[in-house]
């Protein structure tokens, strides 16, 4: 990054011949006014966040190489079940044209797990304690309304609950409540996604989870001491701890 005061044609020219290939430019909000002489030595939009804006200029050869801003949005949710008394929580919002039943949730925060999330919007709007269990859906959609243009991911986690008792906030939340399972099934008040989610969990609890359940395990990333998460369906623990094939 380089502070714009630095910049000028002379610097430009002076990055060029070192072999450097890029230049990104933070401007703060309130020296926004750079912006217009940033665009004039050729710098273009990357990105913007509330205080600041990120501009690049592209010094290599051919085409610019630089990776664009994010695509996507990322919205998870949580179909909280009690296998005990085969109930779910759902939600009807309260902001929507149809208030029809669905799993509570909302956006990824940046920086945040996919269960994480789905734990903390779920507490959020329903005031229910709850525990990251599998994963069992992913939603693509392009085109989506509310997401500026980008592309929009709809996760739904399987969470196991660990409180019953709703306090659901009413700002978001039109009504709350334990529905069971086969109700959420046969209801047609409902969006379609939850209602194939629903038809999954109802498999899952009659033949086990373990046919729909993508269970999550934290494995090292190449880059020293960063890890990730990765989701698939359960593998056995001869087949993660063998070395050859047998």
């Amino acid at each position: 990054m380089c502070t714009f005061v630095w910049v000028d044609t002379a610097a430009i020219q002076k990055w060029r011949s070192e072999g450097r290939v890029a230049v990104w430019l933070h401007i703060p909000i309130l020296q926004s006014r750079f912006i217009a002489p940033a665009a004039s030595l050729g710098f273009c939009f990357h990105h913007a966040e509330s205080d600041s804006s990120t501009l690049t200029l592209w010094l290599g050869e051919g085409p610019s190489r630089l990776p664009g801003y994010a695509t996507h949005q990322v919205g998870v949710a949580g179909a909280v079940f009690d296998e005990n008394t085969r109930k779910i929580l759902v939600v009807q919002d309260r902001n929507k044209l149809k208030n029809m039943w669905k799993f509570p949730g909302g956006l990824s925060e940046p920086g945040e797990d996919i269960g994480d999330t789905a734990v903390r919007e779920v507490f959020e709007e329903t005031g229910i304690k709850s525990e990251f269990r599998s994963l069992l859906s992913i939603r693509q959609q392009h085109t989506h309304p509310g997401a500026f243009g980008k592309s929009d991911m709809y996760i739904i986690c399987r969470l196991k609950p660990y409180s019953f008792t709703i306090n659901f906030c009413q700002r978001e939340c039109l009504r709350c409540e334990w529905m069971d399972l086969s109700d959420l099934v046969k209801t047609e008040n409902t969006t379609p996604i939850t209602s194939r989610v629903a038809r999954l969990l109802l498999y899952g609890y009659r033949e086990g989870f373990d046919k729909i359940d993508l269970t999550m395990e934290e494995l090292p990333a190449v880059y020293t001491g960063l890890f990730y998460k990765v989701y698939h369906k359960e593998l056995p623990d001869s087949y993660k701890s063998m070395t050859g094939m047998d």
